[in-house]
C-alpha cells in the first residue's frame, strides 16, 4: 500500500516528478492527515478541511514535474495549506480575521485530560494570532523554529520571539504553569 512506503520525502518527489503515479500517492497517504489538522484548526469545520485537502494535493500535483522539495514537506506544505484556507472562508464570505482562525481548534496533547485541555485552550486563547501560530508549529506540528520561519516567510529571530513570548505568557498562567515550567519552585 501507498502508504507504507520506505522512500523518504525527497525521494518521493524526485519520483513524482518522473511520473510515478505510486510516489505521489506515498506522499498523499502521509501528509493527508496533518493537512486536513492543520486546515481544520485555519476553518474550524471539517468539510472545509477536508477541501482544503484536495485543493492541497491538486496544487502539489501542479507543481510536478517540477517540484524541488528543499525542506521538510510539512514546511512546504504549511504555507499552502494556510493559503488554501484562508481562501475558502474569505470565499463563503465569512468575515473571520485571519490570526482569530487559529483559535478555531487548538490541538491538546492526546493524553491530556478534558480539564487540562480546557486550562490549555483559556490559555492559548490569551495568546495573539501570531504567537499562537508559532506556539501550533513548534508543539503540535513539531516542526524546527527554522522550518517555522522559512514556512512563514519571516526571520528566525522573529520565530524565536513569538515563541518566547508566547511561552513566557504562557508560564504566567497558573492555570498552565505546570506544562510550560518555570515553576516559583524549581527557579529557586
Amino acid at each position: 500500500m501507498a502508504d507504507d512506503d520506505p522512500r523518504t520525502d525527497q525521494q518521493l518527489v524526485e519520483a513524482a516528478n518522473r511520473g510515478e503515479e505510486a510516489a505521489f500517492a506515498a506522499l498523499y497517504y502521509r501528509y493527508r492527515d496533518w493537512v486536513v489538522r492543520l486546515a481544520l484548526r485555519f476553518t474550524g469545520s471539517q468539510a472545509d478541511a477536508l477541501d482544503v485537502l484536495q485543493e492541497t494535493f491538486a496544487y502539489l500535483l501542479g507543481k510536478l514535474p517540477d517540484l524541488r522539495l528543499t525542506a521538510r514537506m510539512t514546511t512546504f506544505l504549511y504555507p499552502v495549506v494556510k493559503h488554501l484556507s484562508l481562501a475558502l472562508l474569505q470565499k463563503k464570505r465569512r468575515h473571520v480575521a485571519g490570526d482569530e482562525l487559529l483559535y478555531a481548534q487548538p490541538a491538546p496533547e492526546p493524553d491530556r485530560t478534558e480539564e487540562s485541555r480546557a486550562e490549555l485552550a483559556e490559555a492559548c486563547s490569551a495568546l495573539p494570532g501570531h504567537h499562537l501560530e508559532v506556539v501550533l508549529l513548534r508543539f503540535v506540528d513539531s516542526m524546527s523554529l527554522q522550518e517555522i520561519a522559512d514556512a512563514l516567510d519571516i526571520p528566525l529571530g522573529t520565530v524565536k520571539s513569538r515563541l518566547h513570548h508566547a511561552l513566557n505568557t504562557l508560564r504566567e498562567s497558573q492555570k498552565t504553569r505546570r506544562y510550560f515550567g518555570r515553576d516559583e519552585e524549581d527557579s529557586q
